[in-house]
């Protein structure tokens, strides 16, 4: 490998990941060839990694993998690709050397790791208790490390991110989001809104609120047309679809056209649905501008507005051509709407347990490793169940509870957040766990969010509404219940008299 001014791509993640076969489909879509650096140390020993472990020790096979890898990547430049030891990473070396060029990691969850990895000869992989200490020790590493992370999973994910990995500037990340519908770049950072390449062809139809649009418009550069609905829960409706629709028709949007949505939640979902249905469907890229759509709603698909009986009750699954994440837009946020967000941080950090909901619980809320973290977390959710028939459902922690509020006060008299948020609590209690209630009540009112109703609700309207939950099977509503933090279960049910005594403990 000769000396080259630039970049390389250099891929790292646990063992089973698949870090060399990314390396191959990247180098084969740019016309180069992958180095293996695990390879180029079995040349150097003149044996296998195994032999190496059980002749040598491990001590010295890292003294060697260190001095190899270190080699590679300074000699590296742009248009090489290299894969790297799952181990290379525990040298401050390797990791230095990393810094100048774009790290990608192959992301492998702790099973599937283990099944590709055990009884396939693998030194490390001969215990499964000390693979999870292992997999537990480094998977925080290999996270600060990444520039980008591709699914290790997904054949093809490699090659279709190469575009945007090639040409990632420095200070934004790139998680590369896999479902089975689609796949698509999620794009983190102070220059996330510039991306080379735009995620999708065509002309730009903007559909924005008449709010976002005067402060952040002109972010989006050059638009066909810009198609502005009033702020607010209350316009998540038919009507404004309409409204959003007759624009795009008289703007003259084709098949080969997309809507860029830039706003939070309600403009998300009122354009993402628009893009769904207008045509029969056209690509829509996310540019989300408030923490509970760059932590949450941008992301996986759900798309629609609500009716008069239910929150959300007409809409589509429609997974974006791309969400451009850029934390500054949040500074201008008011207050109020700031940490309404912040109520899908808790939930996501409940959900996600580990290192995220340890950094929550501390009172990081909205910082950039925060919302990355909780993006990666709702991401992968989606990816094992994107049409809500399993596992994506604990994503609705504190949202039963949370949309029959939201339906019973009409959308007016709480922000979406905080509805959520109060969810929450009676999500808790019903889990019987007072003590994390307690915890979870303190980081809302840390997060300046109530803990209570602004004003008496009748208990019968909200258990009327949930009794029209579009989740209901069978004539019940299942409950998304927690066990512990990381240790969340849908599909749970809870009796009448349970639930209106969780309600009852809400109101002023």
């Amino acid at each position: 490998m000769s000396a080259r001014p630039g970049r390389a791509l250099a891929f790292i993640g646990f063992m089973g990941a698949g870090k060399s076969t990314a390396a191959r489909e990247a180098a084969g879509a740019l016309g180069t060839r992958a180095v293996d650096v695990d390879r180029l140390v079995e040349q150097r020993l003149g044996c296998t990694v195994e032999e190496a472990f059980d002749r040598h020790g491990e001590a010295r096979f890292r003294e060697e993998e260190e001095r190899v890898t270190v080699e590679t990547l300074e000699r590296a430049g742009a248009g090489d690709v290299i894969s790297l030891g799952g181990g290379a990473i525990g040298s401050e070396a390797v990791r230095a050397a990393l810094a100048r060029h774009t790290t990608v990691l192959v992301d492998i969850d702790l099973e599937t790791a283990w099944s590709r990895a055990s009884g396939r000869g693998r030194p490390l992989a001969r215990d499964r208790r000390a693979f999870a200490e292992l997999y537990a020790a480094r998977e925080p590493v290999y996270r600060a490390l990444a520039d980008a992370v591709v699914p290790g999973r997904e054949r093809g994910a490699t090659r279709r991110a190469l575009p945007w990995l090639t040409r990632l500037p420095g200070g934004v990340r790139m998680l590369w989001a896999s479902a089975r519908s689609g796949s698509y770049p999620v794009l983190v950072g102070r220059r996330a809104l510039d991306p080379d390449p735009w995620p999708a062809p065509g002309r730009r139809f903007l559909v924005t609120d008449t709010a976002v649009g005067r402060l952040h418009g002109a972010r989006i550069g050059s638009v066909e047309a810009e198609i502005a609905i009033p702020p607010g829960e209350e316009h998540k409706t038919l009507a404004t679809l309409e409204r959003v629709a007759r624009g795009l028709a008289a703007a003259g949007a084709a098949r080969d056209d997309h809507v860029v949505a830039l706003g939070g939640g309600v403009v998300g979902d009122v354009a993402g649905f628009a893009a769904a249905t207008y045509q029969r469907g056209i690509p829509v890229v996310q540019v989300p501008t408030t923490l509970v759509a760059q932590v949450d709603s941008a992301y996986g698909g759900k798309t629609g507005v609500d009716l008069p009986e239910g929150k959300n009750y007409v809409g589509a699954f429609h997974q974006p051509a791309g969400v451009l994440v850029d934390v500054t837009l949040l500074e201008t946020l008011p207050p109020a709407e700031r940490a309404a967000g912040r109520a899908e941080v808790v939930k996501t950090a409940l959900i996600a347990g580990g290192r995220l909901w340890e950094r929550v619980a501390a009172g990081h809320f909205d910082d950039e490793e925060t919302v990355l973290d909780c993006a990666r977390t709702k991401l992968a959710v989606v990816a094992a169940d994107e049409r809500d028939s399993g596992r994506r459902q604990v994503l609705n922690l504190g949202h039963t509870i949370g949309h029959a509020i939201e339906t019973a006060t009409g959308y007016a008299a709480l922000r979406h957040g905080e509805a959520v948020g109060l969810g929450m609590l009676a999500a808790l209690r019903l889990s019987g766990l007072d003590g994390l209630r307690e915890q979870v009540r303190d980081l809302l009112v840390r997060a300046g969010l109530p803990t209570a109703l602004p004003e008496p609700v009748d208990e019968d309207a909200i258990v009327a509404a949930l009794a029209r939950d579009k989740k209901r099977r069978a004539g019940r509503v299942p409950f998304v219940l927690v066990a512990a933090p990381g240790d969340v279960r849908h599909g749970q049910a809870v009796e009448e008299p349970a639930i209106r005594a969780a309600v009852a403990e809400l109101q002023p």
